[in-house]
């Protein structure tokens, strides 16, 4: 094996023990990171300039990650319910690294959110998601009262909830998913006619 092979697999160890310690504990010292990722601090030194580098890193994988993801969800029919249907499950599959996206974004209000994803190239896979939102208004098919904001931080929580009782094993995978739509479909009043 290559030593950039293996400084590529070693780079990719220091950012999943990253993610996940992070996730847990988003106040862990890089020590940790490093423990968990199986290197040294001067290893993980050589990778990255500090913490706020390995978190900016941590940031983008997981964009990409989940990014990738959605797209596939919105791509995969034309019909808006099911789009916004299946775009809920991809986000319950991102797991763990969408909750991690969360806690950093939640320093930051709507607007600000918004202005950062136009930055990441997220913006893309939002105004989708925000154009399905409001197709579904357009055709009465969602309560109008309830502005993107709150349709946004509703489908954020339920997809965070969801996440947690996937991790907690309090129900079935299999149930999970039905149970989050259902929740979110009702929480914004939508019907199918």
């Amino acid at each position: 094996m290559s030593y950039i092979s293996d400084m590529s697999k070693t780079y990719d160890k220091i950012v999943d023990a990253a993610i996940e310690i992070f996730n847990n504990d988003f106040s862990a010292n890089l020590d940790l990171v490093a423990q968990k990722a199986g290197t040294s601090s001067r290893t993980m030194q050589r990778h990255f300039k500090g913490r706020d580098d390995l978190i900016h890193v941590c940031r983008e994988k997981m964009m990409v990650h989940c990014q990738g993801m959605m797209q596939d969800a919105y791509y995969a029919t034309n019909n808006s319910v099911k789009q916004l249907e299946l775009t809920l499950y991809a986000v319950i599959d991102c797991g763990s690294k969408f909750r991690f996206l969360q806690k950093l974004d939640k320093r930051k209000s709507f607007s600000e959110l918004s202005m950062n994803e136009k930055q990441t190239g997220m913006d893309n896979i939002k105004s989708r998601w925000f154009g399905v939102i409001s197709e579904l208004r357009k055709k009465d098919l969602i309560n109008k009262d309830l502005n993107d904001a709150w349709v946004y931080t509703l489908f954020g929580c339920i997809v965070d909830g969801t996440i947690e009782v996937l991790e907690s094993g309090d129900v079935a995978p299999n149930e999970v998913k039905k149970i989050a739509w259902y929740s979110f479909s009702k929480g914004i009043g939508l019907t199918i006619k």
